[in-house]
């Protein structure tokens, strides 16, 4: 399985009786993450105990701070990126609708507050053909962007030390790499991990099935590893750079977001579903946080 020692095996539950969650960020000894459709973003500490930070009408998604710490928010459906103060309150940041017209999705956040943020690229939930995207910029200041194009669904996003940018491009079945410029331009595109031929398809039913793994949610260790979630398969894989895998957990169910946190950064928190399609997850509440063990610490952002 290669360097370091596997992880346990057998995640545990951490918290249950959420719609869908997703984003999961560990920040100030808290883990943060957004609840799709209760429309909350919520922080869980160390013994269990949550705290609703957020309420956003138009679905949470990606999250990130700021360097003052305040927290970004991705309303996903109105297109917009929100400000949460120190008081609680919510304003807008940013507003995308000028360069995007799907629905937001994952959102990462640099140490001087810029964000990258995807976009499903087509209307998923409502059967459309499968269509490739951008990636948009929203700077400190908020202004917006185009980042990049051409881009299979792009989801989880992590930055490694020195400034590389990775994105998972869920339905292209690899996780791609740009170098972050000073000003934020994005430069030197490549393939950080192909697993298995893109689907040739525009059919989002066919594209599923031909998905070795289906990058979702995604994070860093201090071995320069990526946990990536297979939305497809049930499992979180440790991933190095090429391709090679590390470490895989099976969890039973899906696992479509994972975030290394804990005190030593050690514990990796899975977002665990038995389905991403809306019209299953809203009406329910079976969503879980898992947790498991693992050698490696986190590194990079989120």
């Amino acid at each position: 399985m290669g360097p370091g020692r596997p992880a346990t095996r057998q995640p545990t539950l951490v918290l249950e009786g959420f719609s869908y969650l997703e984003c999961p960020r560990w920040h100030d000894g808290r883990l943060w993450v957004s609840d799709f459709y209760t429309e909350k973003v919520v922080a869980i500490d160390g013994r269990g105990g949550t705290e609703v930070v957020a309420e956003v009408p138009q679905q949470p998604s990606g999250l990130g701070f700021l360097p003052d710490g305040r927290l970004l928010i991705v309303s996903m459906r109105d297109h917009r990126v929100l400000v949460r103060d120190e008081e609680g309150r919510l304003a807008e940041h940013a507003d995308l609708s000028g360069v995007v017209s799907g629905v937001l999705n994952d959102m990462v956040v640099d140490d001087r507050g810029r964000a990258w943020v995807g976009n499903f690229g087509f209307d998923l939930m409502g059967g459309a053909p499968l269509r490739y995207t951008t990636l948009t910029r929203v700077d400190a200041d908020g202004s917006v962007a185009v980042a990049a194009e051409d881009l299979g669904f792009p989801n989880g996003m992590v930055i490694l030390p020195g400034g590389v940018l990775v994105v998972a491009e869920t339905f292209a079945g690899r996780l791609t790499a740009f170098d972050i410029g000073e000003d934020g331009e994005l430069s030197g595109r490549r393939v950080w991990a192909q697993f298995g031929q893109p689907p040739q398809t525009d059919d989002v039913g066919e594209a599923v099935q031909r998905l070795e793994v289906a990058p979702d949610g995604i994070c860093a260790d201090a071995e320069g590893a990526i946990w990536v979630a297979d939305a497809v398969h049930n499992r979180v894989l440790r991933v190095q750079e090429g391709g090679g895998i590390l470490d895989q957990i099976d969890a039973g169910t899906g696992v479509f977001a994972c975030m290394l946190g804990g005190d030593d950064g050690r514990t990796l928190f899975l977002c665990a579903a038995p389905s991403f399609a809306e019209h299953e997850r809203r009406p329910v509440r079976e969503a879980q946080l898992l947790a498991v063990g693992v050698e490696v610490p986190h590194a990079g952002l989120p």
